[in-house]
């Protein structure tokens, strides 16, 4: 049934640990501040949208804008690859922008080369940051990945390219090449004993969270709508409101590709395992186009997370639309494929009615307030202006 959206439901344990606290955030934040061209991205509320759908509100955060990269995963590339530094060079975990871009600290890590797979997002991170510390980095993609986004991540000096491999192996031949290389692999998805690294990642996500929180003020979510692909970022943001909201914790609804649902099909299959996705792995979706879950990021799923959609590409394409075409008063956002599979899945519950069985559980009605976020903008053009101004997409 790939091409209806489905669910099914857990009850969250709200045992997450203390990884992901409103106080990492803060430091996660503090680091970001550092950077020059840090500056909190937009809150947009949709008031019209939320009027139409029969809800209190409708807020999206709006990442393209993040350190001009158009996606939000320079966050936790950045911070994962400041905090690998201090621990190299045997310094404070405080380190700022300006003591890791200073002469003396460049001198220490010329010969230093970072290391990842990425379907673009990630990867652009990446490269960004280690240009920036005069660092080397190598950037290996999935097949299918879009030229556009390899262009990205080659215009900021990193070596990449696109392999004829999926995801999940296009990160182990980098796993593999660190190894043999001795480079330092800057992975956003955690196996046993490489847990460290992808926990830094995701304490930098959630420096958008906690603008969002800020952003939000006395008036706090009802419901969180987030996109996963391995879950290290819907977990990351799920471990910090559950903390932030503690007294009050938001519905928190996990959205994923119908062919790439790993954390779906590990919440269907009920028996304390990791699943991989048994999907076509073949979606629009190429940022949450993952087969395997990461098990630091389904901890905190577990712990905070009520609801796993599986949803079809048209749904993301549905998203895209509405958010690039606003009813009038509202602000336009341009949102991809991965961004905006969120905004797509809550107005399908809230606007269909084969779906109001589920509108029914989720508690969705006049009282709601609905927090989405937008992880990219149109990076990839060709493609995004396919689905938008042609109401249509590949085969693929």
């Amino acid at each position: 049934m790939y091409d209806t959206i489905q669910f099914v439901k857990q009850h969250p344990t709200g045992e997450g640990g203390n990884r992901f606290t409103v106080e990492k955030a803060q430091k996660a934040r503090e680091f970001h501040q550092s950077f020059p061209e840090y500056c909190p991205t937009p809150l947009v509320n949709l008031q019209r949208l939320a009027a139409r759908l029969g809800v209190a509100e409708f807020r999206v955060k709006d990442e393209s804008a993040r350190f001009g990269l158009n996606a939000f995963k320079v966050l936790g590339g950045s911070y994962a690859i400041g905090q690998y530094i201090a621990e190299t060079l045997g310094t404070s975990k405080e380190l700022r922008y300006d003591q890791l871009v200073c002469e003396e600290t460049r001198e220490k890590l010329q010969n230093l080369t970072f290391i990842t797979a990425t379907d673009g997002n990630h990867g652009r991170g990446v490269a960004w940051t280690a240009s920036r510390l005069g660092c080397q980095s190598v950037v290996y993609m999935p097949a299918g990945s879009a030229r556009e986004r390899l262009e990205n991540i080659r215009a900021l000096g990193a070596k990449a390219e696109i392999t004829d491999l999926d995801y999940d192996d296009t990160v182990r031949l980098a796993c593999k090449e660190a190894k043999e290389k001795g480079w330092a692999l800057i992975q956003d998805t955690s196996w046993e004993g490489y847990e460290e690294v992808p926990a830094w990642i995701m304490e930098g996500y959630t420096t958008m969270a906690l603008e969002a929180a800020e952003q939000l003020g006395d008036c706090p979510p009802t419901h969180i709508f987030l996109q996963a692909g391995v879950g290290a970022l819907a977990g990351a943001l799920a471990g910090f409101f559950g903390d932030y909201y503690r007294e009050c914790p938001p519905v928190i609804v996990i959205v994923e590709p119908s062919q790439a649902a790993c954390l779906f099909q590990t919440v269907q299959a009920a028996d304390g395992q990791l699943h991989k996705a048994n999907g076509s792995m073949q979606t629009i979706m190429a940022g949450l186009c993952c087969g395997e879950p990461c098990g630091l990021g389904w901890q905190q799923l577990q712990a905070y997370a009520s609801y796993f959609l599986s949803v079809p590409d048209w749904v993301a394409a549905q998203g895209m639309r509405v958010l690039g075409n606003p009813l009038p008063g509202d602000t336009r956002i341009i949102s991809g494929e991965s961004g905006a599979v969120t905004v797509g899945a809550a107005t399908q519950i809230l606007t269909r009615g084969s779906l109001a069985s589920l509108r029914q559980d989720l508690g969705l009605g006049p009282d709601s307030r609905i927090l989405c976020f937008s992880t990219e903008g149109d990076t990839d053009r060709e493609n995004y202006r396919r689905i938008v101004w042609d109401g249509a997409w590949p085969a693929l």
